[in-house]
């Protein structure tokens, strides 16, 4: 596939050399058959590679060592057509740094009840041979998907295809550089953070910078460039810019100068605060809307925390429907019959989830906060339909990812006089019930809203970086959230 062309998930499986090499040359066809099978799936990004049949202590050991040092290798999918030793495992799980996925599986559907034989009971073993090696799973306390079923069922296909782009995920936070222009947004608790802390346990590297830096970059644009960013922009968008044409071309140099600094720095995402904009004549929004359209993470006001999922949620969405954007819940319609939520921001919220049929409008309005000339940015409606939005923050020694199920709804009435793009959602499992649960778990006002990920494969993501990920959609109740959090609180204490 196209999606993720240039990552590879191997397909290891387990047997042992007691059954002879009649079966074991079997237990290689057979598994051959299943992994092209999985990398044919439309369901399945990347290349799924069969690597080999293991049976002995040393190949396991080659094997995941290789794994961890292939950086193309994003994840390991193990399966035991047979019954695998699982003391053999045990070196390599420890070396093994890839995230791993357990298909409890085996070749044939169904129990052939007038033919079965020793052959076939030797072949078909996944039963107590997924058991064993379960075992030593867990007793590594090695965190691993599990996957049960036929290789054939679509759902089982389905779930695979999420963990790999969890793993997906997994990949780029490791990776991931941030350029933080400026300090955080004086006062403001929840976008600060151990930087030092998140590095060493995701992989996330934060480097700041003065904004004088970014200037740099913007003053050395040439009028070519911008005069192409400009085009783009009308090619692109509605323009109602007006005779605002200073203010439009200084947006497209920011955005020039901005993505020349990036690159440069092979940098995923950014932060930027209208504290902070010395040197600049607008607060960054036209500049930063087009950067998240191409997949840059970003984070309003020095929050790389939201900028790093930002990118990384991007990433994991590629080829997928739907749009990815940073956003913040701004206000609430508490009307008791539909209680809702508007989300916006000042100016930076990504055209990927703006609703189909009609362009967004490049407009110029006065921000009326930062003291800077008037921006230029894209107003437009987000479009409906299922939603997460998610929150990464910091615990003092812990991270936890909140995530919020939500359905967006067309907006009701036009709203003519409000100047920035925005979406209207219906939180699950209700307002009351999810802002509760939002707050009392500590959630930032700043969120990554994604309508292109599905909350599984956040979970799964999650649940790979070691992360406290906490729920909260229709099935939430208040009570019993509390009650989790209370848990997780010993839980994590005792780690």
């Amino acid at each position: 596939m196209s999606v993720f062309s240039d990552k590879e998930i191997w397909f290891i499986t387990g047997s042992q050399h007691l059954y002879g090499p009649e079966t074991l040359q079997q237990v290689e066809k057979d598994s051959k058959v299943i992994a092209a099978a999985l990398d044919d799936s439309p369901e399945i990004p990347g290349r799924l590679i069969f690597k080999e049949v293991v049976t002995t202590p040393d190949q396991i050991l080659a094997a995941c060592i290789q794994a961890s040092a292939t950086e193309a290798c994003i994840g390991v999918i193990t399966w035991m057509h047979t019954f695998s030793p699982a003391k053999m495992w045990i070196k390599g799980l420890l070396q093994l740094t890839k995230p791993i996925l357990h298909l409890h599986t085996q070749m044939g559907r169904d129990i052939p009840w007038g033919q079965i034989d020793m052959d076939f009971m030797n072949l078909h073993q996944s039963a107590h041979g997924g058991r064993e090696y379960g075992h030593i799973m867990s007793r590594l306390g090695k965190h691993r998907e599990v996957v049960v079923g036929h290789w054939k069922d679509p759902e089982v296909v389905r779930k695979i295809g999420h963990w790999i782009r969890a793993a997906r995920g997994i990949a780029e936070t490791r990776s991931l550089r941030v350029a933080r222009f400026g300090d955080n947004m004086r006062e403001v608790s929840v976008t600060e953070g151990d930087k030092v802390g998140t590095q060493i346990d995701l992989g996330i590297e934060v480097s700041g910078y003065g904004v004088g830096d970014l200037v740099e970059r913007v003053t050395a644009v040439t009028d070519a460039e911008v005069n192409r960013v400009v085009e783009k922009y009308r090619a692109r968008y509605e323009d109602k810019s007006g005779h605002r044409v200073t203010q439009l071309r200084t947006a497209a140099r920011i955005e020039a100068g901005l993505r020349a600094f990036l690159e440069e720095g092979r940098f995923g995402a950014f932060t930027t605060t209208f504290e902070d904009l010395h040197g600049l004549d607008q607060l960054p929004g036209m500049a930063v809307q087009q950067l998240m359209a191409d997949g840059y993470g970003f984070g309003a006001e020095g929050d790389w925390k939201t900028a790093a999922m930002l990118r990384t949620v991007k990433r994991m969405g590629e080829g997928l429907a739907g749009g990815t954007s940073f956003m913040e819940d701004y206000t609430y319609h508490l009307d008791p019959a539909e209680p809702m939520v508007l989300g916006a921001h000042m100016l930076e919220v990504c055209p990927s989830i703006a609703a189909p049929g009609k362009k967004p409008s490049l407009e110029v309005h006065p921000l009326g906060i930062g003291g800077k000339d008037d921006p230029v940015r894209l107003v437009f409606d987000g479009a409906p339909g299922p939603a997460v939005n998610a929150s990464l923050i910091t615990l003092g020694g812990r991270l936890r990812l909140i995530l919020n199920a939500v359905e967006a709804v067309n907006l009701p009435e036009a709203m003519p006089k409000l100047p920035v793009a925005r979406v209207l959602w219906k939180p699950l499992p209700d307002l009351k019930t999810a802002a509760a649960a939002w707050i009392l778990a500590g959630g930032a006002h700043h969120t990554v809203y994604t309508q292109a990920v599905p909350q599984s494969v956040l979970e799964m993501y999650g649940a790979m970086a070691g992360i406290e990920t906490l729920v909260i959609d229709g099935e939430t109740r208040l009570r019993d959230f509390k009650n989790e959090l209370r848990w997780n609180d010993a839980a994590y204490a005792r780690n």
